[in-house]
């Protein structure tokens, strides 16, 4: 897999994802104000390392890729700040689904 722009590469089964904008609105109209927001569950993935290694030593691939739209657990991987922007580092377990 590639490394982001900044030079972070993840290692093993780890991604970066960097969390996709939450609706600003409500189906019914409503605007959500910044206090209510919860941070989105949603992401991108950005890097990912290698793959997960077993006990006899080999690398299985992941199953996500670089650009895959993820949903993730809710208080899944490490915040990271990395050039101004928010990152999350995960593991490949810690993500639920990929958006088609």
């Amino acid at each position: 897999m590639a490394k982001h722009e900044m030079g972070v590469r993840p290692l093993h089964d780890r991604i970066l994802v960097k969390r996709m904008a939450e609706e600003e609105k409500t189906a019914g109209g409503l605007f959500i104000p910044d206090t209510a927001k919860e941070k989105p569950q949603k992401g991108e993935i950005v890097a990912a390392g290698k793959g997960r290694i077993t006990e006899d030593g080999k690398t299985l691939p992941l199953e996500v890729r670089i650009g895959d739209k993820v949903l993730f657990s809710k208080y899944a991987g490490t915040e990271l700040k990395l050039d101004g922007q928010e990152f999350l580092m995960m593991r490949e377990e810690d993500i639920l689904g990929i958006f088609n």
